[in-house]
């Protein structure tokens, strides 16, 4: 499974790769494993310079390694796991959304 983070001000987040040991998408959408890091800088426009030079992205993890919990209505959700060819989570405003989310 293809895991991407967009949070960039997370914890966790390295190079867009999740370092958490699980990720819990809540019934919202949301990620509510992100904690955000104080010291980390405010990247989050990635986008801006897309087409000047490729962002620097972390080796992805397998995702045997990371637990995947999900509370949403999503098609993927299959008794609480998440059973998606692949997860991105977004930074829009100040919460991580996961955008794979289909509604059930």
């Amino acid at each position: 499974m293809d895991i991407r983070c967009r949070k960039l001000l997370c914890k966790f987040n390295d190079r867009f790769t999740c370092k958490a040991k699980g990720i819990l998408v809540n019934g919202k959408v949301i990620c509510s494993t992100f904690e955000k890091d104080d010291n980390k800088k405010d990247l989050q426009d990635v986008t801006k310079h897309l087409f000047e030079s490729e962002p620097n992205y972390a080796p992805q993890r397998d995702s045997k390694a990371l637990a995947i919990g999900c509370e949403a209505k999503c098609l993927f959700n299959r008794n609480g796991k998440c059973v998606s060819n692949g997860i991105t989570l977004n930074s829009i405003k100040e919460k991580p959304y996961c955008v794979s989310f289909l509604k059930k």
